[in-house]
């Protein structure tokens, strides 16, 4: 959308917007409301209108290092955060809030050093929330904009194949001078399968695997106060593995993710339903080597193990039932302090679907958080799993967002580019220019 808003501020050309999913009042998620997933196929927290950041907690992280490294794809600091500038004026100019979290100096100099003291990075970030339940009226009303300036739409239609100037839309072939491929994560494998056909320069890059922790609200309440999605990064003692946490939902709800073969869980807050108890990703950062690369596969495999031990659906966990080395049951969950927003998870064992690393690292981690933010890895903790973050392959392109299959742009997560809104949203406008650069109008 913010590519389509680029080209068709700034030239004449046809600019079409294909999506294989739905408008954004049709797409729900019926967990977000009930705690209990019915299996929507597509996905609509994935696909549709807006992306998978039209179904999230709208949380705009406003710094170019942060979801992806802008500073790497442009030629100064000065114009990646000048990037990140354009896109929060669109976003403010749609609806989304002025208020931003993070510029209190003093909490967040308090909250840095209660980190550092407990050999954890504290990320200080300006940030903008929207809230899901907003994200629909600024993604229509970008929408409306972008029809007034000509952008056609369609909807419900999923690309079949990418060609040397088409693609191809349900046997239908289509005719582009320009394609900008901006798949996402729940189209990342299959582009990554089109690259390859393509003969388009892709390498693997590092996945994140982890788990969605719930604690209650009051125990990460201090901490959302001084950033709405805070970021700590952490290294355990054992592997010297780097672990994050991501995807902050204060007082918001567990959701599940689901993809052609696997499911995954993911978070989402709102501004005005609230919950008692508040979840964040907690992701072990993983890179492989010789002889396997393919950490897109490593990630799947974890996930498909995951879906069958769930029984398809989400692993839930106390974190006491982890250390303990038994499994979870609704019996033991119901006897802690916190009831979880997502009923249609099974109770199991984690440890049987994740890598005992990972594991490990999970354990460690939230031990070394839980200095900072005590309460955080008491025995109640609830754990979910499992989250793995899929934009692992990278897709070579120049500094104008173009490959090297002359007029094949690429955008966003699914081409490995970015990890998150605001980035994502950046890319697009650069793939805008590159394809306005090469049009010369």
């Amino acid at each position: 959308m913010f590519a389509a808003h680029e080209l068709s501020s700034n030239s004449k050309l046809s600019v079409l917007v294909v999506d294989m999913g739905g408008e954004m009042e049709k797409r729900s998620c019926p967990a977000a409301e009930t705690g209990k997933c019915i299996g929507c196929k597509p996905c609509h927290i994935m696909c549709g209108l807006g992306g998978a950041g039209g179904m999230s907690s709208g949380i705009l992280n406003l710094r170019p290092d942060i979801g992806g490294d802008l500073g790497k794809l442009v030629k100064s600091a000065r114009e990646a955060q000048k990037l990140v500038e354009e896109v929060d004026t669109i976003f403010l100019e749609h609806g989304a809030p002025r208020k931003i979290y993070g510029r209190n100096s003093k909490e967040i100099d308090e909250l840095t050093r209660r980190a550092a003291a407990a050999g954890v990075k504290f990320i200080p970030i300006p940030q903008r929330h929207i809230g899901s339940e907003y994200l629909p009226k600024v993604v229509n009303s970008f929408k409306r904009k972008l029809e007034r300036q000509g952008v056609k739409f369609m909807l419900n239609s999923q690309v079949e194949q990418i060609g040397n100037g088409e693609v191809i839309i349900e046997g239908k072939h289509i005719k582009a001078k320009y394609i900008l491929a901006a798949p996402g994560r729940v189209g990342a494998d299959w582009f990554a399968g089109q690259a390859r056909k393509l003969g388009v320069k892709l390498v693997h890059g590092p996945i994140d695997v982890g788990v969605r922790i719930e604690v209650p609200a009051v125990i990460y309440e201090s901490v959302v106060k001084v950033n709405r999605d805070p970021k700590f990064h952490i290294r355990t003692k054992t592997f010297d593995d780097f672990v994050r946490t991501f995807c902050t939902n204060a007082q918001g709800f567990v959701m599940e993710e689901r993809y052609n073969n696997h499911i995954g869980v993911n978070g989402q807050s709102l501004r005005i339903k609230k919950s008692k108890n508040t979840n964040f990703a907690f992701l072990v950062h993983i890179e492989l080597t010789r002889p396997i690369t393919d950490t897109t596969a490593y990630g799947r495999s974890i996930a498909y193990l995951a879906t069958t031990i769930g029984g398809g659906k989400p692993l839930l966990q106390r974190i006491g039932d982890l250390r303990a080395g038994r499994r979870s049951t609704w019996k033991r969950i119901e006897r802690s302090q916190i009831e979880p927003t997502l009923r249609s998870a099974t109770p199991g064992d984690i440890s049987m679907a994740l890598p005992g690393r990972i594991v490990t690292d999970i354990l460690e981690g939230l031990e070394r958080l839980d200095k900072v933010i005590p309460g955080v890895a008491s025995d109640s903790t609830l754990l979910y799993a499992p989250e793995v973050k899929f934009y692992a392959m990278q897709i070579t392109a120049d500094e104008k967002m173009e490959t090297n299959v002359p007029n094949l742009f690429i955008a966003g997560d699914g081409a490995g580019l970015s990890r998150g809104i605001v980035t994502a949203a950046a890319t697009g406008l650069l793939a805008a220019r590159g394809i306005l650069a090469k049009a010369k109008v």
